[in-house]
């Protein structure tokens, strides 16, 4: 299942929950802030932690970062994996899912409100969003999102899966991009443009596994253009009807990565080199889908360590060459 962009790996278990307000309680009280500070600290720890225990397709990326900027996109993507945790485990009831789906938003909202802090990852994510200016509705959004999985759907038209994939993909690079810094406007359209071609490429290597198990992602109208079943999907035989359809979905993904690239000048530049890293990736990961003759009913396609560190250095490199020139 594809799930929030920051999603798939399994998180940390067991870490004790820190508790306690962000400010620390009444601001002219010295030891009521020093321990408000001391909170945070050890939310930002606790993120990074189950940030590098994820072994996330996005880790190394994230090491090009500045070290501020590094900690925040760790608070960010705990967020995304908790809550995604909370919508995937399959030993859970959906309906307790959804009710602890439920909980966790009302914690989210308490926590931007300035209260009480219920889950480890809250301090730091709200710090987060403070200081970025990350609007709460995206954050919200994400949950949205993982809730609306916990049910087989399925999608008639395009439009429809787009809608789905900026709740669980959109939305998260509209907060990255806030963390980044950008100053024209037109980044936050390109910045769902990329998690649009980001999610659809996660749709592809996971259309078998997904449909196995009644989920399906790709529209019903594309199904019908080109006369398949959703059984057809996961065939261990797949019709040549099939890889028309995937090559189809392929060049779709592709319009939008192509969008996307116009999103890395408009950042500020500590953060080009991690997103052109992502995009690569991401990209890298496209063309290995269709290098294997779109064969994912067999095998799960991925992008090796060695690959996606290739990548992350290559674009680290190319943007300190071109800043070492802009300076000279």
């Amino acid at each position: 299942m594809p799930g929030p962009l920051f999603g798939s790996p399994p998180a940390v278990r067991g870490v004790a929950p820190v508790a306690g307000t962000i400010n620390g309680g009444d601001p002219g009280e010295a030891g009521s802030s020093q321990n408000g500070r001391s909170t945070v600290a050890k939310s930002f720890e606790w993120c990074r932690h189950l940030t590098r225990s994820s072994r996330s397709s996005f880790y190394l990326s994230f090491l090009t970062l500045p070290r501020n900027l590094f900690h925040d996109l760790c608070a960010l993507y705990a967020f995304m994996r908790v809550s995604d945790d909370l919508g995937d485990d399959s030993a859970v009831p959906v309906w307790q899912r959804i009710a602890s789906l439920e909980k966790w938003r009302s914690q989210l909202v308490q926590a931007l409100d300035g209260g009480l802090c219920e889950h480890p990852v809250l301090p730091a994510l709200a710090d987060v969003v403070r200081r970025h200016e990350i609007p709460r509705e995206y954050l919200v959004e994400v949950i949205d999102g993982v809730e609306s999985d916990l049910t087989p759907r399925k999608f008639e038209t395009f439009a429809q899966l787009s809608d789905y994939c900026y709740h669980v993909a959109g939305t998260v690079g509209l907060c990255c991009v806030h963390i980044w810094g950008f100053s024209d406007p037109r980044a936050k359209d390109l910045a769902i443009d990329c998690g649009l071609a980001f999610q659809l490429t996660n749709i592809l290597r996971d259309v078998a596994e997904d449909a196995r198990v009644g989920r399906l992602y790709l529209p019903q109208e594309d199904l019908t253009r080109f006369g398949l079943r959703t059984e057809d999907l996961c065939s261990d035989k797949p019709l040549p009807r099939f890889r028309d359809l995937m090559a189809y979905e392929a060049a779709r993904a592709r319009t939008y990565f192509v969008r996307a690239k116009d999103l890395i000048p408009l950042c500020n530049p500590p953060a080009r080199p991690i997103l052109d890293a992502m995009m690569r990736t991401y990209a890298a990961l496209l063309s290995a889908i269709e290098a294997s003759a779109f064969d994912v009913q067999n095998r799960r396609i991925r992008v090796g360590f060695w690959g996606k560190l290739r990548i992350t250095l290559g674009s680290l490199w190319r943007y300190r060459r071109a800043s070492e020139g802009a300076g000279g």
